[in-house]
């Protein structure tokens, strides 16, 4: 990776009049603004189809792309849909928030009619991709199952997988099936097409590839032998990480653990064309919760809380011995040991740290800017965390002042100006700027931190259920407000700080 910068936002949260982020002109738009800005990188969340909770990190399928995503604009072009049918849907609930319910059930309606006018025999790329795409094909007799099983898990189904019931389930419900291949021909074609625009611009697509699958996948349903499953189909453990000063109990994510014995026997075959497919999607990858392949936490299944877990040893350099030079960042938040730095050294992979978790911290410390080096990417802060300016919100007031007065030895050091005086919001610009002037390989600044949001931006609460999670999106008035402004601002330190 160059020295480079780049924003975080992913395409649900652009502005669309259909109530949610899509590829369509929105985003080509949003890749014009990165170009003005001479950003050159994109950092997008997983883009899997959300299910129970919206959340990209759990989804029917590993290869299931989400649906909700194809542009009803593109639709209308190419004579699949009419205006007047899309425009009869109630979109809004809140301006700013996605809401999936209406995805699920209104926009699902709207691409089944537009499926129901594609031209089959005439389109011979659908034909190639129905014979040929395995993975499409595996999500989408998976979708068909949930469909017919009102959208349960597969294990309230009493239907055991074989290769006979597949077969059956695809012919019997032909349409429904390749409905659902339609959906990830369709989104391919749209998102190769808005990748192969912001390339041509120079500007890289970075996506994420979540650590652990979701139990309601094809995945668990049709592979159990990948993880650590008991004889009845049940899981054994589950994921999630130790009492922290942040929660007494820890965190239950209850997704299942892989079965490592296995899949080293496979070669890691199945890891291998996971990451190889999401390196042929995006420019660039970022890998979940990283800190798993060294050890990762498993609790006992059952349990309410990640109290009764244990650290197991993971695959650590064994899987990525032949990816060295992938271009990977780890994502390596969280409780770092010994054998985690061991493992980080010999993959290189650039890490990540977080500007307002490090800035509270002696001068001394390694989350302060003046320490950052090549081997981290800098986030003022992530979809998981508080915005820069909630963070500072949530201060004490003594705290407060702690933080705007180690910003500005942060500043001085780098010989940037500042107000004595200074405002929340003039405090997030010299976070921002700071971040730029380090030695940090790379600076990625949410879209939220840039238009000044508080808790009003937040993208995720970990640990939670809630319809806010996953759902923010950014405004069209707001983003054409502060565009122009934004984009005068970072290319200004791009220019400055030779990103």
């Amino acid at each position: 990776m160059e020295r480079s910068s780049g924003i975080f936002l992913h395409i649900t949260s652009l502005p669309s009049k259909y109530g949610i982020g899509t590829l369509g002109k929105a985003s080509y738009e949003f890749v014009d603004f990165l170009d003005k800005s001479n950003v050159k990188i994109w950092q997008i969340l997983p883009l899997n189809l959300t299910s129970y909770g919206d959340s990209p990190y759990q989804s029917p399928s590993n290869y299931g792309y989400s649906y909700y995503l194809i542009d009803l604009d593109i639709l209308i072009e190419k004579g699949l849909l009419k205006k007047s049918e899309v425009n009869k849907v109630k979109w809004f609930y809140e301006e700013d928030r996605t809401n999936f319910e209406i995805m699920f059930n209104e926009k699902t309606k709207l691409l089944k009619l537009a499926f129901s006018r594609f031209n089959k025999t005439s389109k011979r790329g659908f034909k190639t991709f129905l014979k040929e795409n395995k993975n499409a094909s595996d999500f989408s007799f998976y979708m068909t199952l949930k469909t017919l099983h009102n959208f349960r898990p597969w294990n309230e189904w009493n239907l055991p997988y074989s290769i006979e019931l597949e077969k059956r389930v695809k012919k019997e419900n032909k349409d429904l099936y390749e409905f659902f291949m339609w959906t990830q021909f369709e989104f391919l074609d749209e998102y190769k097409k808005l990748k192969k625009y912001a390339n041509k611009k120079n500007i890289k697509i970075m996506g994420d590839i979540p650590i652990y699958l979701a139990f309601d996948s094809i995945e668990c349903y049709k592979f159990p032998q990948m993880f650590e499953f008991d004889e009845k189909h049940n899981p054994i453990n589950v994921a999630g990480c130790p009492p922290d000063c942040f929660s007494e109990t820890g965190q239950l994510w209850g997704n299942p653990l892989y079965n490592w014995k296995y899949l080293k026997s496979t070669n890691y075959k199945w890891w291998n064309e996971r990451i190889n497919n999401a390196l042929n999607l995006y420019d660039l990858v970022r890998i979940d919760h990283f800190r798993g392949f060294s050890a990762y936490y498993s609790i006992p299944y059952g349990d309410e809380t990640a109290i009764n877990g244990k650290w197991v040893k993971g695959p650590g350099i064994e899987l990525f011995k032949d990816k060295l030079d992938y271009p990977i960042v780890a994502e390596d938040l969280g409780f770092i040991d010994e054998d985690f730095e061991k493992l980080m050294k010999e993959v290189k992979y650039p890490g990540m740290k977080i500007f307002v978790q490090g800035i509270l911290n002696s001068k001394e410390d390694s989350w302060r800017a003046p320490n950052f080096d090549k081997t981290h990417l800098i986030y003022t802060s992530t979809h998981d965390s508080e915005t820069a300016l909630e963070y500072y919100d949530e201060l004490t007031e003594d705290k407060k002042k702690l933080m705007i007065e180690n910003v500005k030895e942060d500043a001085k050091y780098f010989n940037i100006d500042f107000k004595e005086e200074i405002s929340r919001e003039e405090l997030e610009k010299l976070m921002i700027e700071i971040s730029y002037a380090s030695d940090a390989i790379c600076v990625i600044t949410p879209m939220w931190d840039l238009l000044e949001l508080g808790v009003e931006g937040r993208m995720n609460k970990p640990s939670t259920l809630s319809t806010s999670n996953w759902s923010w999106r950014m405004e069209k008035m707001q983003f054409e407000k502060n565009k122009l402004r934004i984009a005068r601002f970072l290319n200004n330190l791009n220019t400055k700080y030779r990103r």
